[in-house]
């Protein structure tokens, strides 16, 4: 028996093996559900090239989250494959180069509006559209933050915009809560990633995460991160909404640098 045995999910921001959404999704696909992933544009070679080396090969649906009739069509789309889902993983973010990198007082309004649609607004946006298909049942919806109680270096409008990713989860577990659909975050460490390298300075984030976290952190390794999202979707995870939870080996609640035994 499999943690999500029967389920059907949607799983979105595969790009790459090295992403935490194809992590995610075959952590997914191992403890027994049934996916669908979803791309667009150019990246949608690399989304299909990556979902045959999963252990199932699923289908890749288009998806531009910021365009309201894409998400209708995926929700006439999974509609008509299964009639109804379980959840979903929204692994969606950019924020132009102008807002990120330390340029935070220069940013135009333009592109801090653009990181918090594609990055934040977003999540509202996919999860109303889908709500119809996971009414009767319930549902669960988990996203992928980067802990946005702080400032951090070069992170900037991301990090504006992961502010109001935690919120938006709060707001829509309290609406989605009456249709049973949950909804959770789960803040990440930094992990050596496609996006990562979108990120100028990402080494300033990642360099010395270990030092802090007592579990220790490696950027490389994206299991403990999917394996976290899967327990969100499976039914094990009932009783949790509107939850950020972190999974970035202890680093969050420590106030400054382990000491080591030789210091």
């Amino acid at each position: 028996m499999g943690l999500l045995d029967g389920k059907r999910l949607l799983i979105t921001g595969v790009l790459t093996p090295q992403s935490i959404a194809f992590e995610v999704a075959r952590v997914c696909q191992e403890q027994g559900a049934e996916l669908v992933l979803t791309s667009f544009g150019k990246a949608m070679g690399l989304t299909e090239k990556s979902a045959r080396r999963l252990p199932q090969t699923p289908p890749v649906f288009e998806l531009d989250v910021n365009q309201p009739s894409h998400i209708e069509r995926l929700h006439d789309e999974l509609a008509s494959r299964w009639g109804s889902l379980d959840g979903f993983l929204h692994a969606i973010a950019f924020a132009p180069p102008d807002a990120l990198g330390g340029n935070f007082l220069d940013t135009p309004f333009e592109s801090a509006v653009t990181a918090f649609q594609t990055s934040a607004y977003s999540l509202k946006a996919l999860s109303v559209g889908l709500l119809p298909l996971m009414k009767a049942d319930g549902g669960a919806v988990v996203s992928l933050d980067f802990d946005a109680t702080v400032a951090w270096p070069v992170y900037d409008w991301m990090g504006v915009s992961k502010a109001a990713l935690e919120a938006i989860t709060r707001y829509l577990a309290r609406d989605l809560g009456a249709h049973g659909v949950r909804v959770n975050c789960v803040s990440a460490g930094p992990l050596r990633t496609m996006a990562a390298k979108g990120v100028p300075g990402f080494d300033i984030l990642a360099d010395g995460w270990g030092r802090r976290a007592p579990l220790g952190w490696d950027i490389h390794d994206p299991g403990p991160v999917a394996r976290t999202v899967a327990f969100l979707l499976s039914d094990w995870s009932r009783g949790i909404t509107g939850e950020i939870v972190h999974v970035d080996g202890g680093y969050h609640a420590m106030g400054a640098d382990l000491h080591t035994s030789g210091g």
